[in-house]
């Protein structure tokens, strides 16, 4: 899980700096650099989406995961997560559940997690995760001096989520196909789509909720592809 600690540094570093600068930047600067966050979230997420080889095991993964995701009320939970972790560390920063969410989602969903992910639990090199931890450093720097504190706790769900399928490969190294890393990511793209909507503020969409598609996405994967 070297990959993952690395990760999980370059996070805490580039949020550490993020805060140190937020007081020292004009909002402005703040409001432009989220912007540009959102459209790349949204194009990464187009990117990401469009690797689908079958447009049904997304349908029938984002639409009954989703369902079951409100079901759960897995947005809830996190919220409450948040503020347990809030209340703890007596912080006050109105942003931090929102800081703690987005984080997650943007440095959880992407492609290069779960095949990054992957390709250290098969025993590769962690390459593409110690690239995807340069890239999370910028954006943990540029979040955190958005958002506030609550970027920098989204390394508690970031080492769970992305340690997590690490070992899991490791475990099961047959059962990660191509196919199924294709339909995973794509998925995966469309939770990013929508994070990029919700960070450019043009509609409130409940992304968490929206996590169980995953699930859904490989088990259809594995069954019917």
């Amino acid at each position: 899980m070297l990959g993952t600690f690395i990760n999980v540094g370059t996070v805490i570093l580039g949020s550490l700096i993020g805060l140190a600068i937020h007081a020292r930047l004009p909002e402005r600067l703040t409001k432009i650099a989220f912007q540009c966050i959102g459209l790349f979230t949204l194009f990464l997420g187009f990117t990401m989406a469009a690797k689908t080889s079958n447009f049904l095991v997304m349908i029938f993964s984002i639409v009954p995961g989703s369902i079951i995701g409100e079901l759960i009320g897995i947005e809830k939970h996190m919220d409450r997560l948040s503020e347990r972790i809030k209340h703890k560390i007596g912080s006050k920063n109105k942003s931090f559940s929102e800081g703690f969410v987005t984080a997650f989602l943007l440095f959880c969903m992407g492609s290069m997690t779960i095949l990054g992910a992957i390709e250290e639990g098969l025993g590769g090199r962690p390459n593409l995760l110690i690239a995807k931890a340069v890239l999370d450093g910028f954006s943990s720097l540029a979040l955190s001096a958005s958002l506030g504190l609550g970027v920098i706790f989204s390394v508690l769900p970031l080492l769970v989520y992305q340690g997590g399928i690490t070992l899991f490969a490791a475990s099961l190294q047959q059962f990660f196909t191509a196919v199924l890393i294709n339909e995973l990511s794509a998925v995966g793209g469309l939770l990013l789509i929508g994070l990029g909507i919700n960070i450019l503020e043009i509609k409130r969409l409940n992304i968490l909720n929206m996590l169980p598609s995953l699930v859904i996405a490989v088990i259809l994967a594995y069954l019917f592809l």
